[in-house]
C-alpha cells in the first residue's frame, strides 16, 4: 500500500453494494431470449449459440433445460397460446366466435418475426395444447357443422392464418431490407401491379385485365378480413348438411 493510500473506513466498507445475484437459467428464459434473437435475425439466424450469447452463458448451459433447438422451437410455438382461451361454445353466435379467434391468431403471429413459419412446421398435438383444440372444435360441433367438416374446419382455418401471415412476413423482411417506407411502398407496388395487368392483351387474358383495378386495392387489413369471411360464409353454408334425412357425418 502506497504511504498517501488509507484503508477503508469501517462505514465506507458497509455501503459497498453486495455482488449481484445471478440469475438462475430456467426454460422461460431461455425462450425469452429465442425471441429476442428471432425477431433481429429471423428465424434463419436463430441458433442454441445465438441464443446462448443473448443470455451470456455458454451452449451447454442450455442442454440442461432444452434438449435441441427442434424443442426450442416447440416451446416457442406453444408461448404462441400462452393467455390465449376460446369462449364457451355459443351457437348463435359462432361465426363472430371463429372470426375472433382467427384476428387473435393472425395478431399472435405478427408479434414476432417468422412465427407463421415456426407454426406452419408444428401441430397443437401435444398435452398443453389439446384442450385449446377441444374448444376450436366443440364451436364447430355445437354450431351444428357435420363432422366431417368440423375435423378439417380447425386446419383450413390454421393454414389461412399461417400462410396470410408468412406472406406478411415476407413483405416486412422486404421492407426491412430496402429501408423503404411500408405505405408508400405498396401504394407504389400496387399501382405498378395495376397498370402492368391492364395493359396485357386482352384477348388472351380478359378476366385479368378486366379485374386489374381490383387487383390488390385493398390493405393488407381488409384482404385479411374478406379471406376470413369467405372462408365462415363457407362452412356456414355446410350447416343444411345435418338436416333431415342426413346423418351427422353429412353422408
Amino acid at each position: 500500500m502506497s504511504q498517501d493510500a488509507l484503508p477503508p473506513t469501517p462505514w465506507e466498507k458497509s455501503r459497498r453494494r453486495p455482488a449481484a445475484a445471478r440469475v438462475p437459467l430456467t426454460r422461460d428464459r431461455i425462450v425469452d431470449a429465442a425471441f429476442t434473437v428471432l425477431d433481429r435475425e429471423g428465424l434463419d439466424g436463430l441458433s442454441m449459440r445465438q441464443v446462448a450469447a443473448e443470455l451470456t452463458v455458454a451452449v451447454s448451459a442450455l442442454y440442461a433445460h432444452v434438449s435441441a433447438k427442434d424443442e426450442l422451437l416447440e416451446l416457442m410455438y406453444h408461448r404462441l397460446f400462452d393467455g390465449f382461451e376460446l369462449p364457451a361454445p355459443d351457437p348463435e353466435h359462432w361465426q363472430d366466435q371463429i372470426r375472433d379467434y382467427a384476428r387473435a391468431g393472425r395478431a399472435r403471429l405478427l408479434e414476432h418475426r417468422d412465427m407463421a413459419r415456426i407454426s406452419m412446421a408444428h401441430a397443437p398435438f401435444t398435452a398443453d395444447l389439446l384442450p385449446k383444440l377441444e374448444q376450436l372444435l366443440a364451436i364447430f360441433r355445437t354450431a351444428g357443422l357435420p363432422d366431417r367438416i368440423s375435423a378439417v374446419a380447425g386446419d383450413v382455418l390454421s393454414t389461412y392464418l399461417d400462410g396470410f401471415a408468412l406472406e406478411e412476413g415476407v413483405w416486412a423482411d422486404r421492407l426491412r431490407e430496402s429501408d423503404e417506407d411500408g405505405t408508400e411502398s405498396w401504394k407504389r407496388q400496387r399501382a405498378e401491379m395495376q397498370a402492368y395487368l391492364a395493359a396485357l392483351p386482352t384477348d388472351r387474358f380478359p378476366h385479368l385485365v378486366a379485374l386489374s383495378g381490383r387487383m390488390a386495392e385493398e390493405t393488407q387489413d381488409e384482404r385479411f378480413e374478406l379471406g376470413l369471411e369467405i372462408i365462415v360464409r363457407g362452412l356456414a353454408s355446410y350447416l343444411d348438411d345435418t338436416g333431415p334425412g342426413r346423418s351427422r357425418d353429412g353422408s
